[in-house]
């Protein structure tokens, strides 16, 4: 029905019967500007009747208590307040999009965080609770699963192919302001925004995004969805035409985790990188800044394995250029485990080439997490082994490693000691912790004395830890 209708405005606006415009493969992909009335009161409508059954709304709610205070401890006890907590409950909305017809829908991680209740309405005013499948803060997905008792529910393809460019026409569906459903149209305003998050290479667009827009469908003029609506540029919370959309790529990737292991898994090389600078790129023998230099490897990772170093430029990844370091994270994202792209890059100021295994962050070694109990000063805490799979999981920095403190109860001797999360554990008694269990067998080692030494790293700075008691035996 629509590749008619596309078929018919083609060869009304270029002259052009039906059979002989369905002969040639070129015009399919001709951009042009119009150059008649009739082709500018040409309608968007049978793109928007094909697309937005898939764009759902969504609505959230949590229940967030608040004690009542004077601003006086004092008349806070005389007047019983603040032993009465005040629970009221929040709503929000978002948009989101149906990517599978068995009720896979996904949006932005931060129109679902923190909701106790996921209701998802359809086009049709369905509604349907939801669960969260995976979610990843970093990226702002969220994946979400409604049960439809068997039914298949319309959806959007995505965009496979990355065929866009600056000014292509777009259209922006989503629930702004919760006034409903809505479509605004623009255009591609630019490619490629890395400047807006660590991970992901934004598109951006002028179609009007709004509040309520966020995990909405971003389509082109063939129906595919190109990216979900995410983020705006605005000093008011309204719109200033510089809206930014996740590219369907990393879309498509995140769900396909998702659904296969239950987790939004981002691959990586096990490198660390940083942009490219002038400065840098002019001592590196660079003809301009571009490229994401190597200043860290995982020992025996991926890169590692493949033959990179430290000072190696990445230029680019399976053809695809890097301009910076988030352009090659946005780049990896979009991998799946087992892909072995061609990486070229540039040591010594000579292009050079290698294959590179993608992967993901291991737990190596196992976190191993376990109580520290005894008459000791760290009686209490949990501790791990920090690897890149828990850094990745947790929000740390993947490439630490050594014992770190997971948790620290309150009234423990470890938490009198001040011992906190977060921290290392270097040595005890100047015995050093390498793993959990060095810590467990050091501890036990120094059972019964009074004399301690447990040195620790705390956000980069080594001390000894201030020991000020010891749990009672009794």
């Amino acid at each position: 029905m629509k590749q008619a209708f596309i078929s018919a405005l083609a060869a009304t606006a270029f002259g052009f019967s039906a059979p002989a415009l369905a002969q040639s493969s070129l015009l399919s992909t001709i951009r042009e500007v119009p150059t008649s009335q009739m082709e500018v009161q040409l309608s968007y409508a049978p793109v928007v009747a094909e697309t937005a059954p898939a764009v759902v709304n969504i609505f959230t709610s949590r229940t967030v208590s608040r004690r009542q205070t004077t601003g006086s401890d004092f008349f806070d006890r005389m007047f019983g307040m603040g032993r009465a907590p005040q629970e009221r409950v929040e709503n929000s909305l978002g948009s989101g999009v149906i990517v599978r017809s068995n009720g896979t829908v996904v949006t932005n991680a931060h129109v679902i965080r923190g909701a106790d209740e996921l209701r998802v309405v359809l086009n049709d005013r369905r509604e349907f609770d939801a669960t969260v499948v995976a979610q990843d803060d970093e990226i702002d997905i969220a994946v979400l699963s409604i049960d439809t008792k068997g039914e298949q529910l319309p959806t959007l393809r995505l965009q496979t192919d990355s065929d866009r460019e600056i000014g292509d026409i777009v259209l922006a569906i989503g629930n702004p302001f919760g006034v409903g459903q809505t479509v605004t149209s623009g255009i591609i305003s630019a490619l490629g925004r890395t400047n807006v998050s660590n991970v992901s290479s934004f598109i951006q667009t002028d179609a009007a995004v709004n509040p309520g827009n966020s995990g909405g469908a971003l389509v082109n003029l063939s129906g595919e969805l190109i990216g979900v609506n995410t983020a705006i540029f605005s000093r008011s919370g309204g719109s200033n035409g510089i809206g930014f959309a996740i590219p369907a790529e990393l879309v498509g990737r995140a769900v396909d985790s998702a659904l296969s292991t239950g987790e939004i898994v981002r691959p990586w090389i096990g490198a660390r990188t940083d942009a490219v600078d002038a400065t840098m790129a002019s001592a590196l023998g660079l003809d301009r800044a571009r490229g994401a230099v190597i200043n860290e490897l995982l020992d025996g990772g991926p890169a590692d394995q493949a033959g990179l170093e430290k000072g190696d430029v990445i230029l680019s990844v399976d053809a695809t250029e890097v301009n910076d370091d988030s352009g090659l994270r946005f780049k990896l994202a979009t991998m799946k485990v087992g892909d072995r792209p061609r990486v070229r890059y540039v040591r010594d100021g000579r292009e050079r080439t290698a294959t590179i295994r993608i992967d993901i962050p291991q737990e190596n070694p196992d976190r191993d997490e376990r109580q520290l109990l005894g008459i000791h000063p760290l009686d209490g805490a949990t501790v791990v082994n920090m690897s890149p799979a828990l850094g990745e999981e947790m929000g740390f920095d993947p490439y630490l490693s050594g014992v770190m403190v997971l948790k620290v109860p309150r009234r423990s001797a470890a938490y009198v000691n001040r011992l906190r999360p977060g921290d290392f554990i270097i040595s005890v008694n100047n015995r050093i912790a390498d793993t959990t269990q060095d810590v467990d067998r050091s501890l036990a080692a120094e059972d019964g004395t009074d004399l301690w030494e447990i040195e620790i790293e705390r956000q980069g700075r080594i001390g000894l830890l201030p020991v000020r008691a010891l749990p009672n035996p009794t």
